[in-house]
C-alpha cells in the first residue's frame, strides 16, 4: 500500500500503557513495511509525577513540538494522520491545539484513545466545541467495544474500530513454571503499577489485613515507582496496618527483574479505580504468565477477565470482597491452576503483540480503502 501517513503518539520515557504501545507500533516490521510513516512523539513530560504540571520546560517544548508536527504535515503531505488523542484536561487542549493547525491541510484524522473521560467532560461549554470540532469526520480506535459509550455523542457507531493492546510473547523458556508450591511456602499475590491511590493500592493494603485476621498463609508483593503515594507514606501504612512480614514494597521492575517477580507470583490482584482506567497492559502481562487476576470492571477490563473463568471481578473500593476472593485462590491451587491456564490461553489467542500489529494494520487500511471509495463516488456522482 505505501501510503503516505504521519504517526503522532507517544512512546517512552515515561512509561505507560500507551507509550509501551506507541513503542510496539514504532518497532513493527509489519506496520512500517506496510505504510511509508513519519513519527512524532507527542510526550512533553520524561517522568510519570510530571504528568499533570505546567512547567516551563514542559510549555517550550509543546510548542516546538507543535511547530515539528506543522512543518512535517505540510512538507511531508500525508494522507491519514494516526495519533494518540488525550480524552480530557490540559492533554486535551495540547493535542487540539495540534489538530487545529494539523487540519488546515485536508487529511484523514485517525484518534486512537488509550484513555476515557469524555462523556464527564462534554457538557462543558469549551471542552464540547472542542470535541465537535476534532471528531468531526474523524475516525476512531478504541480499545474495547466497552468503551463506545465515552465517544458516543460525537463519533457514529460505523466510524469506531476496535483494536485491543497486545504484547510480546515470551522466549518458551521464560515462561513461568507451574510447580507444586511447598506447603511451607506462602502464595504470593503481586500488585504492579505505580503507587496510585486509584490504582487501588490502599485497598489491596487493607485486604491484606482482613486475609491477614483470617491466618491465610500469602505475600504481597507490591512493584511500581512512586505516584500519588510515595514510598515511605506506603511503608506506614503497611507498619500501621501490622503486615511488615506480609507485603514488600520492590520498588521499579525491569526486564529480567520484572520476569522475576511474575514468575514467582500466584496470584495478580488489581483492584483499580483508575476513571482513565481503559484496558491495562499490565492485565495481559497477568495472562501471559497463567496467573488468575483479582480486578474490577473499570473500562474494558471485561474483556481480559471473564469472572470465574480466568480470575474474580470484585466491587471497586471494597476490601471486604477483594479479600473474600483471593482467599478462595489461596485456598486453592487447583483452581489457580485453571484459571491461570484459561487466561494463558486467551493471551495467546487474542492479546499478543502481533495480533494487535494486524488489527491496527488491517483497520488503517480499511480506512484508506474507504476513502478513496468515497473519492470515486465523489467523481462519478
Amino acid at each position: 500500500m505505501n501510503q503516505k501517513t504521519l504517526f503522532i503518539l507517544h512512546y517512552p520515557p515515561p512509561v505507560h500503557g500507551a507509550s509501551m504501545v506507541g513503542k510496539f507500533i514504532k518497532e513493527s516490521q509489519v506496520i512500517n513495511n506496510t505504510f511509508n510513516i513519519r513519527y512524532i512523539h507527542l510526550g512533553v513530560t520524561k517522568a510519570f509525577k510530571e504528568r499533570k504540571k505546567v512547567t516551563l520546560r514542559k510549555v517550550t517544548y509543546f510548542f516546538v513540538l507543535l511547530l515539528k508536527c506543522i512543518r512535517v504535515n505540510s512538507s511531508y503531505k500525508p494522507k491519514l494522520i494516526y495519533m494518540t488523542l488525550t480524552s480530557n484536561g490540559i492533554g486535551l487542549y495540547k493535542d487540539a491545539l495540534i489538530i487545529f493547525f494539523l487540519r488546515l491541510r485536508k487529511v484523514q484524522m485517525v484518534y486512537h484513545f488509550h484513555n476515557k473521560g469524555i462523556i464527564n467532560r462534554q457538557d462543558r461549554y469549551l471542552d464540547n466545541i472542542i470535541y465537535k470540532y476534532i471528531l468531526k469526520n474523524a475516525k476512531i480506535i478504541l480499545l474495547s467495544d466497552r468503551l463506545y459509550f465515552d465517544v458516543k455523542k460525537y463519533v457514529s457507531h460505523e466510524n469506531v474500530f476496535v483494536c485491543p493492546n497486545g504484547i510480546p510473547k515470551l522466549e518458551h523458556n521464560l515462561l513461568k513454571s507451574k510447580k507444586q508450591n511447598a506447603k511451607d511456602q506462602p502464595v504470593e499475590i503481586l500488585f504492579l503499577s505505580n503507587l496510585i491511590q486509584s490504582k487501588g493500592v490502599n485497598t489491596l493494603l487493607e485486604a491484606c489485613r482482613l486475609l491477614l485476621k483470617k491466618r491465610a498463609d500469602f505475600k504481597c508483593i507490591f512493584v511500581g515507582g512512586e505516584g500519588d503515594i510515595s514510598t515511605k507514606q506506603f511503608m506506614n501504612k503497611v507498619n500501621a496496618l501490622g503486615l511488615n512480614n506480609h507485603v514488600k514494597y520492590l520498588g521499579k521492575k525491569y526486564g529480567i527483574d520484572k520476569d522475576a517477580v511474575f514468575r514467582r507470583a500466584d496470584i495478580f490482584a488489581f483492584p483499580t479505580q483508575y476513571p482513565n482506567e481503559c484496558f491495562p497492559l499490565v492485565l495481559i502481562e497477568a495472562l501471559q504468565y497463567s496467573l488468575p487476576i483479582v480486578t474490577t470492571s473499570e473500562g474494558g477490563i471485561e474483556d481480559i477477565v471473564e469472572d470465574t473463568k480466568n480470575g474474580y471481578i470484585v466491587e471497586k473500593g471494597n476490601p471486604t470482597d477483594l479479600a473474600q476472593k483471593l482467599e478462595a485462590l489461596i485456598e486453592s491451587q487447583p483452581l489457580r491452576l485453571e484459571m491461570g491456564e484459561n487466561g494463558h490461553k486467551m493471551f495467546k489467542e487474542n492479546y499478543t503483540v502481533d495480533t494487535f500489529e494486524n488489527t491496527l494494520c488491517n483497520i488503517i487500511k480499511t480506512i484508506f480503502d474507504d476513502d478513496s471509495k468515497s473519492k470515486d463516488k465523489k467523481v462519478y456522482s
